[in-house]
């Protein structure tokens, strides 16, 4: 498997570089140079190729939504989440709706962060657990979409929908695999192409459309 290519995208030097060498020595990551704005960002993003990238909400006078605008536009196989200070649900929802797979707190513990990028770059995501639900609902609010939503459900297979529901219920892979009968291999093949059949980028979004087509979690 290749390694995992991060770029990390933040104006604070010290926390962006202690963070890179943290992450460089998980034997699957490999950070790329840090970037302090969003012109580094998108020379980097253009030269190296990330797998993932870590931005900041805020990067001095510029925002980093705005920078996730123009990643996800210029690239966007790119997976971005966002690892801030900021605890704003508004802005959460809006950086999920722009295409951000995760959101992680600059107090969360450097092997979580490592987990979660490596969740979002094998199509997965990452929201705090504590406010999940509560993003869930503003998305479903902001964005109703039961037709066309529940056309794209209908190209999925049965075994497809199953563990799309899994996901809706909220479990992990490997909860979704036992659940089902099925390996850990056989339930990341079925995500990756639930997520293509639905035109997503994550279990997050796949999640959120689902929601809004009418699944619900199992009683």
């Amino acid at each position: 498997m290749q390694p995992t290519r991060v770029l990390i995208v933040d104006d604070h030097a010290l926390f962006a570089e202690a963070l890179a060498a943290r992450l460089g020595r998980e034997p699957d990551l490999v950070p790329l140079p840090v970037a302090a704005d969003a012109r580094r960002a998108l020379a980097l993003a253009a030269t190296e190729g990330p797998d993932v990238v870590l931005l900041d909400l805020v990067l001095g006078a510029e925002s980093g939504l705005d920078v996730l605008d123009r990643l996800r536009e210029r690239h966007p196989r790119v997976r971005v989440v966002v690892l801030t200070a900021s605890d704003d649900l508004d802005a959460m929802v809006q950086a999920v709706r722009r295409g951000a797979v995760g959101w992680l707190s600059k107090t969360e513990g450097a092997g979580l962060v490592a987990q979660v990028v490596r969740s979002a770059a094998r199509s997965g995501g990452w929201l705090p657990p504590a406010v999940l639900g509560e993003v869930l609902r503003r998305l479903r609010a902001g964005e109703p979409e039961p037709n066309g939503g529940a056309r794209r459900l209908a190209e999925l297979t049965p075994r497809e929908r199953e563990v799309l529901q899994c996901m809706v219920d909220g479990l992990n892979r490997a909860e979704i695999a036992e659940r089902l009968g099925l390996s850990a291999n056989t339930v990341r093949t079925h995500t990756q192409n639930l997520l293509a059949k639905l035109g997503m980028h994550s279990a997050l979004e796949a999640i959120t459309l689902a929601m809004r087509a009418g699944m619900r979690p199992s009683a």
